[in-house]
């Protein structure tokens, strides 16, 4: 999937220079049309895809993955609860809960309201 070259270095050691090769290419369109769940789900993956995501030439491919994503963050979730019920960053007495609680809701706001911008305009 890949081919590895060795090219002189700018000023002392030579450097390593990987690029794909037309299967790798293959095989990274393929993910890039199909993220498993846990590509879509988890931040640090999911950021991975995204960077990617411009190789996918296909404007309607690409927002399927971004639907994903956004169909993922807006499905009922609970970040902390206790008890059974949600909890909200009013309700707790640890200031540093609170915290992790109102970032994680700003940045999960954040993103929504990119994919939206984004999604209208691929369509």
């Amino acid at each position: 999937m890949l081919e590895r070259r060795t090219e002189p270095g700018t000023s002392a050691a030579p450097r390593q220079v990987l690029s794909l090769t037309d299967a790798g290419g293959a095989e990274l369109l393929r993910r890039l049309r199909a993220p498993s769940d846990v590509e879509i789900s988890d931040r640090n993956r999911y950021f991975t895809v995204l960077a990617l995501l411009r190789h996918l030439p296909d404007r309607a491919e690409q927002a399927a993955v971004l639907q994903r994503r956004l169909d993922f963050l807006q499905a009922p979730a609970t970040f902390f609860s206790a008890a059974g019920k949600r909890l909200r960053a009013a309700d707790m007495d640890d200031p540093f809960r609170q915290g992790m609680f109102e970032i994680a809701r700003a940045t999960a706001q954040a993103e929504r309201d990119w994919l939206t911008r984004t999604l209208a305009e691929l369509s």
